[in-house]
């Protein structure tokens, strides 16, 4: 049946009844959610909800998300994907970050084996599902849209029959079909996933696709979907009593063991009493390198790294491992980990087509928000980090901090469902700038996908490159303290700033605009009718006069003399870095010197030191630093 729709005029195809609004533009893409709703019955609002909260509408040209969730309806077919996709194991360096009790360094985890069909759960092979019951091929439901389309209405179908639910012409009537779509086996994450779906149809969405079809849902505002059925459908219930979240995500515990191991050590996280001692002040994104099943095992291994929150890709769901006033090991860098939450989203750097959904997406910026409000952190780039923004404890440190979530993580889209898009002031060309290329049509050729030199597939992305001078044929800019030369790798940062991140604006020239990055000027295009960045207004940080350089450090601990007995001090060692006289680097806070002795398994004798000397965080390159506030002026940009 499914097979004869999509051989009809798409043109003809009309909404499954009067309660559902007919969307405006008709592209093909369009008429296909149309087509595919007439055809199973479902009203063609929900079948776009749903799409939405999977893909935003995006077919991403055939290629696998994360999970191996193919096209608008992201249809998951694992097997198929892990295959193609050769993936590896998670590795983990020095996640700790502190030299006076470094963490045990395991070798590489085991690479990740391609399961059995009988080893996969549901929500890993819907499309296999859905090839059944509309008899079209998986690699037509892999790769067409419209028959993607089919295939989700076909499963959203049969998810209504099971429930022993008509196939009702009101999208009220469709919430236990839409929470049981993505396979999730729990009453919570379920729910959760088909509230999300139903806030999209009350406020209506309207976006051009990557395909560039144009696809609009109107909006219903007095939507009340009828839950009822969802309750008779014998999910398991969630071990969600300790768990720290907000109610509008579905959130487990599932504990990363405090353990002693060996003679005298434990793993694989410190206790702690946040945020009396110490304060939590940043929020550091992640992505796992890794599916959810070996992320869950990794973090259940005292002898691995630990973090606070993992975010599942398939359906937003969440599981919380640390406790919030507790030091999970997970930045690499001690101070950073000593006063931030980790979230962990399932997702591969290096694998731009390697998508993630619009429902962790939500998820995400529903569990920051909580978190932010929660702990009072502010909602910018100066607080919530990606992990390629912790800067390296000392020098030797900066070659190996990692670079995850990667310049394919939409900063710019996660920052308005955190409701802090990223705006341009009203201040012309000013003296700082916030970085905001346009996410879709910003496609920087990267390297390194596949292995050492391997072109990356043509990706969206929010990081723009800079240069040494303006223009493109000119050296990229070098991070000295890396130590090598700088390149298009995907994992090299050293010539990339990226959405949200702000700089004091140091030059211009035609279509380029210089920025004071990593003690020296770096120029990237920023034309006029397709700008990469946006007029800012903030505080920058410049040398006290008399001073022809400051010191730049990777964290900001306390002077020797507020170390009190048996608390060893800590080297205010600088990186290779330094502020010139001249430039200017945007400021965050100032905060005052902190170090978080703790080196035993017991919390008890665990001590923050808190100094006299105090320390703005800046911009600095695509990390963030740390400069002493006594060797610095700070002021508003001019």
């Amino acid at each position: 049946m499914a097979s004869a729709a999509l051989l009809l005029p798409l043109c003809a195809a009309s909404p499954a009844g009067a309660a559902d609004p007919r969307p405006a533009p008709a592209t093909g893409l369009q008429r296909a959610f149309a087509a595919a709703a007439a055809e199973s019955h479902v009203p063609q609002s929900v079948l776009l909800g749903v799409s939405y909260l999977q893909s935003r509408w995006d077919a991403h040209a055939g290629a696998p998300s994360v999970t191996g969730g193919y096209g608008p309806m992201h249809l998951t077919d694992a097997r198929t994907a892990l295959t193609a996709a050769s993936p590896r194991g998670r590795s983990a360096r020095d996640m700790r970050g502190d030299s006076v009790r470094p963490t045990r360094r395991p070798a590489r985890f085991p690479d990740v084996r391609v399961p059995s069909d009988a080893q996969l759960p549901a929500r890993l092979k819907t499309l296999p599902k859905a090839a059944r019951l509309t008899g079209l091929s998986p690699a037509a439901l892999r790769t067409d849209p419209a028959a993607n389309i089919a295939g989700g209405a076909a499963l959203l179908a049969a998810a209504q029959r099971a429930l022993g639910e008509p196939l009702s012409a009101d999208p009220a009537d469709w919430y236990g079909a839409v929470a049981r779509f993505t396979g999730a086996d729990d009453t919570a994450t379920a729910a959760a996933y088909a509230d999300d779906v139903y806030r999209v149809l009350r406020s209506g969405e309207a976006r051009t696709t990557d395909a560039g079809q144009t696809v609009a849902l109107a909006a219903r505002p007095d939507l009340v979907p009828r839950t009822a059925p969802l309750h008779g459908a014998g999910l398991r219930t969630l071990a969600a009593a300790d768990a720290e979240c907000p109610a509008t995500v579905s959130c487990e515990w599932i504990p990363a063991p405090h353990e002693r191991f060996g003679a005298d050590d434990y793993g694989n996280h410190d206790l702690a009493d946040r945020p009396a001692s110490p304060p939590v002040r940043y929020i550091v994104v992640h992505d796992t390198e890794g599916g959810w099943d070996g992320v869950l095992s990794s973090v259940q291994d005292p002898t691995y790294v630990s973090w606070n929150y993992s975010l599942r890709s398939t359906d937003g769901h969440i599981a919380q491992h640390v406790k919030a006033k507790d030091v999970a090991w997970h930045a690499g860098n001690w101070y950073v980990n000593s006063t931030s939450v980790g979230l962990e989203h399932e997702g591969f750097l290096a694998r731009p087509d390697a998508w993630f959904t619009e429902s962790m997406y939500r998820a995400s910026a529903r569990l920051v928000t909580y978190l932010a409000g929660k702990y009072g952190v502010p909602l910018d780039r100066q607080h919530i980090l990606g992990h390629d923004n912790v800067p390296g404890p000392s020098s030797a440190n900066i070659p190996g901090m990692h670079t995850d979530p990667g310049p394919f993580w939409d900063w710019r889209h996660y920052f308005e469902l955190l409701g802090r898009p990223f705006e341009a002031t009203p201040a012309g060309e000013g003296a700082m700038v916030t970085i905001r290329p346009d996410y879709a049509a910003n496609r920087p050729a990267y390297t390194d996908c596949g292995g050492q030199g391997v072109a990356c597939a043509a990706h969206g992305s929010g990081d723009v490159r800079l240069y040494s001078d303006h223009d493109e044929k000119s050296a990229l800019v070098k991070d000295v303290g890396d130590g090598s030369a700088p390149t298009t790798g995907v994992n090299d940062v050293s010539s990339r700033a990226s959405t949200g991140q702000q700089y004091a604006v140091a030059d211009r020239w035609g279509d380029w605009t210089a920025i004071w990055y990593l003690g020296r000027k770096a120029w990237f295009r920023n034309p006029a009718d397709r700008p990469a960045a946006v007029p800012a207004t903030g505080r920058v940080v410049t040398p006290k006069e008399g001073r022809d350089s400051v010191p730049v450090y990777g964290r900001a601990y306390p002077e020797a003399g507020a170390y009190p007995a048996g608390v060893p001090v800590q080297a205010l060692s600088p990186l290779p870095y330094t502020l010139p006289k001249g430039q200017k680097y945007v400021a965050g806070d100032e905060v005052p010197g902190e170090y978080y002795y703790a080196v035993t398994f017991d919390g008890a004798p665990h001590r923050l030191v808190t100094g006299a000397e105090r320390y703005y965080e800046i911009q600095y390159g695509h990390r963030v630093a740390f400069v002493r506030a006594s060797d610095v002026t700070v002021g508003p940009a001019t």
